[in-house]
Parts: C-alpha cells; sequence; structure tokens
C-alpha cells in the first residue's frame, strides 16, 4: 500500500472506501451524521429492509437503524455503533481526525478502529456472502446505533425492547467492539463483567476545625468504613472472569477553606463483578457495611450492566474456527476490559461475542488501525457466517 497521507477511494479496497467515509462524517455522540443511511443504501440493494429507530430522552434524540435480510430463524446480527468520542483540540492530531488519512499502512482518523472500521467490514462481509450465498439459511441483521459512547439509554437498549415486545429473537450476536490486541482477531470477548455503580453521600456536621467537639467530620467517620469495602474479598472470580474488584473513582468534601470541618462527603465508586455476584448482593453487602460503621448516608445506584458470559456455543465455535482459518492462529477468550452494548443483547437469551480490530489507539489523538487488518477483518467476518448460515 503506497505510503501517502492523500486518499484516492479506487485505489482502496471496498472495506477501507467504505470506512473512509465513515470516518469523514464527524458523527459525535448522539450525532449520526447520516452514516445509518448511508449503511441503509448500501444493504438495501441485498434485500435488506431498513427500519430506523428514533427514540428521545432528556440526554438527546438517538438515531438507530434495524437492517434485516430474511425472517426466518435462526438470526445473525452484526451489532455497532457509529457514534464516536469527540477528537479533543484537533491541532493535537497528525492529520484532522474527521478528513480519513492513509498513512504509512494505517487508516487514521477518528472511529478508525471504535468502530467505524468494523462496521464497513460488516458490510463488505455480507456483500460477498450474499453473493455467493443468495440462499443461505436463517436470517441476517445489523443493529446500528449513534448512543454506544453516551449515556446509552435511547440506543441498543431501546431497540432491544422493541425487537422483544414484538418476539423477535435474536440467536447470534457479533458486536464489532475492538477486542484485539497486538494483532486483528487475537482475542475474543465471549463476555464482561457486570458494572454497578455507586454514588453515596454522607452526612456530618461542618464546623471549625479548632472545635472538633462541636462538629462532627464526615471524612473521618467514613475512613475506617472504607478500609473495610477496600480490604474485603468480594469473591474469587471463576474459570473466566477475575475477582470482583471495587474502586473509588471520586472523593469530594470541604469548600475549600483550611479551617473547616466538612459537613457533606460525597463519594462515587464502582464494582466490576463476575457471574459470581449479583448486583443485590452487592448493594446489600455493601450497606451492611456502612450500617456498621453508624455512618449517616445516602446511596443513588446505578446498575450499568449485568454480566455475561457466552461459553460453549455455536457462535464461539464458528468464530474461534474462522480466525484460526483466516489467520492461522488460536484466539484467545477473554472477559476482560469494560462494558459493551452485548450487556442489552445478551439477557435476551442470545449468544454474544465481541469481535473487532486492534484496541490500543481507541479513544486516543490519532486514532489509527493497520489498513490491512480492515480487510482481514471483513474476511473473518465472511467466514463466520458462511461456518453458521450456509446454503439451504
Amino acid at each position: 500500500m503506497p505510503d501517502s497521507v492523500h486518499i484516492h477511494l479506487s485505489s482502496l479496497s471496498s472495506t477501507l472506501q467504505l470506512a473512509a467515509e465513515l470516518i469523514a462524517r464527524p458523527s459525535v455522540t448522539p450525532e449520526d451524521a447520516e452514516c445509518q443511511q448511508l449503511l441503509a443504501e448500501r444493504l438495501e440493494v441485498l434485500g435488506f429492509k431498513a427500519e430506523h429507530m428514533v427514540f428521545s430522552d432528556h440526554h438527546g434524540t438517538v438515531n438507530n437503524i434495524w437492517l434485516r435480510r430474511g425472517d426466518r430463524s435462526p438470526l445473525f446480527v452484526f451489532a455497532g455503533h457509529t457514534d464516536v468520542v469527540p477528537s479533543g483540540p484537533e491541532h493535537e492530531w497528525q492529520f484532522p481526525p474527521f478528513e480519513p488519512t492513509l498513512h504509512e499502512g494505517f487508516l487514521c482518523g477518528r472511529g478508525a478502529a471504535d468502530m467505524k472500521g468494523s462496521i464497513a467490514a460488516f458490510v463488505t462481509a455480507l456483500e460477498r456472502f450474499i453473493a455467493e450465498h443468495p440462499e443461505h439459511t436463517g436470517s441476517i441483521a445489523l443493529l446500528i446505533t449513534s448512543d454506544e459512547e453516551g449515556p446509552s439509554t435511547c440506543g441498543t437498549k431501546k431497540v432491544i425492547e422493541v425487537l422483544a415486545a414484538r418476539r423477535e429473537k435474536i440467536d447470534w450476536c457479533l458486536v464489532g467492539e475492538p477486542s484485539s490486541t497486538t494483532k486483528v482477531g487475537d482475542i475474543i470477548k465471549n463476555g464482561r463483567r457486570g458494572s454497578l455503580g455507586a454514588t453515596l453521600t454522607i452526612q456530618g456536621i461542618q464546623g471549625h476545625v479548632a472545635y472538633p467537639q462541636l462538629a462532627e467530620n464526615p471524612i473521618h467517620s467514613f475512613a475506617p468504613a472504607l478500609q473495610e469495602l477496600i480490604a474485603v474479598e468480594w469473591d474469587k472470580g471463576n474459570a473466566f472472569f477475575p475477582p470482583t474488584s471495587f474502586q473509588v473513582s471520586n472523593i469530594q468534601a470541604g469548600t475549600g477553606a483550611g479551617n473547616m470541618i466538612p459537613g457533606v462527603l460525597n463519594v462515587r465508586c464502582n464494582f466490576r463483578y463476575s457471574t459470581e455476584q449479583t448486583d443485590t448482593l452487592l448493594r446489600t453487602r455493601f450497606e451492611q457495611i456502612l450500617d456498621r460503621h453508624n455512618l449517616n448516608y445516602h446511596i443513588d445506584w446505578n446498575l450499568n450492566g449485568q454480566p455475561f458470559l457466552t461459553a460453549e456455543s455455536e457462535l464461539v465455535a464458528a468464530t474461534v474456527k474462522a480466525v484460526k482459518s483466516v489467520c492461522g492462529y488460536q484466539p484467545e477468550l477473554s472477559t476482560r476490559g469494560g462494558t459493551s452494548d452485548g450487556r442489552f443483547i445478551a439477557p435476551t437469551g442470545a449468544q454474544v461475542i465481541e469481535l473487532g480490530p486492534c484496541n490500543s489507539t481507541i479513544h486516543k489523538v490519532d486514532e489509527r488501525i493497520k489498513a490491512e487488518d480492515l480487510d482481514t477483518l471483513s474476511t473473518i467476518y465472511q467466514q463466520i457466517l458462511e461456518n453458521l448460515l450456509p446454503t439451504v
């Protein structure tokens, strides 16, 4: 591939052309910038029916699209998001973040890895697969949102609610999140930990530092409880998940004055938990510790997602087989990392995995992906389809 910063689309593979077209659209959460319409136009000629689903709440309006071909089971779904995180100061980028640039074998631009590259690979894999298997078994769909990088309240979660209400069941779902580390396909995420957040308010009594007997310092009151929370072994994990972890992310108290005891302490913390736990058990145990220390507190809980696991299954087997066939190496199954929209899909009973490009530059300045990796990824996706949905 030529070492050039100027992209001539006609000289690129179909996958890279589409990825470049998507990157050029500044679809910062929750904007879609008509990326989904571009996908619809590309797939409708293959027999996909496009259903645009628009939802709104106090965070804003979100565009989603459900593209389906066929009405038989089993149903295979590619899931992803057209929204990207903000670029930050553009002067810090080597090349403008929304001007797709080919440089030293890399496709550069915001969303290249997370996850417009994967979406392009979805589409081109489908184009080849359907050309070769127009009468494939089952059905294929894409679930694409513009709300994955944001609050995730009007995106995949809402689409899944609509599908469930009309009994449209997903059997297999591949989420195109950037799962790979050093080479494309080396890691397949076959599960994710649950995420439970807490905003904790501890009430004290404000006063002068010279008269502590007339005040109650909530920082001092909370310190022994925090020490106990940090020391707890919540579980030992299992063969698929590491032990549950507890982390404090923010602590705030005081007015800024050096001679005042604060009246209120605000703490934000998070559990990343395994299938050995439930959010109910964690809440109960957490509150029992606070109660033992006689704290005057209030908690707002936020369940970001339940843990899920797709262990031995047709989808895992088909994906491992595809990576070995295309890349020549055995992928590792992993549940490490944060959350994804798979957390909304797995509770329906679907088998869910995540497979996408290397994640070393996601959410960073100069986000990029090896150009050849996108073509490899598209081939892997096509092979998964062939493994699961052969011609009738």
